[in-house]
């Protein structure tokens, strides 16, 4: 997917498929779809609906932004994607507290959730957006 830059260094980002952050999205985002297959047939339209828009927005969104010819764009779209990211988690966390799911079974998801989340963090400062604070402590 990726080929070497022609100094020997790092790979090349040629598309967003090369991006880290959005192979590993893709892996949630199935895993969220796996998850959601587990909820009972009233939560149709409820929980599992918004857990599958949730994790297709965050994949989709880090894509757009990378197709984006702007800077600004590019983190807007990362930005968006880290917002629908914690929305997953906490749609996620909701299901293991209402006993939807085993909290064993979500944690893998939440984990890469929150290693994603870091990722999305760190590429969107260099990308070098300013003025922006992690909300955590909020």
């Amino acid at each position: 997917m990726t080929s070497p830059q022609p100094s020997g260094g790092s790979p090349r980002i040629t598309s967003h498929r090369d991006l880290i952050v959005w192979q590993k999205s893709m892996q949630l985002a199935a895993a969220a779809y796996q998850l959601a297959r587990r909820l009972p047939p009233d939560e149709r339209f409820g929980l599992r609906v918004q857990m599958q828009r949730a994790a297709v927005s965050v994949v989709a969104n880090i894509a757009e932004g990378h197709g984006r010819l702007g800077k600004g764009d590019y983190v807007r779209g990362l930005s968006i994607a880290r917002g629908s990211l914690m929305e997953l988690e906490c749609l996620m966390e909701l299901g293991a507290t209402v006993g939807y799911f085993d909290l064993d079974a979500v944690h893998p998801a939440l984990a890469t959730a929150d290693e994603i989340g870091r990722m999305l963090w760190v590429l969107i400062r260099k990308l070098g957006a300013r003025g922006i604070l992690p909300r955590t402590s909020l």
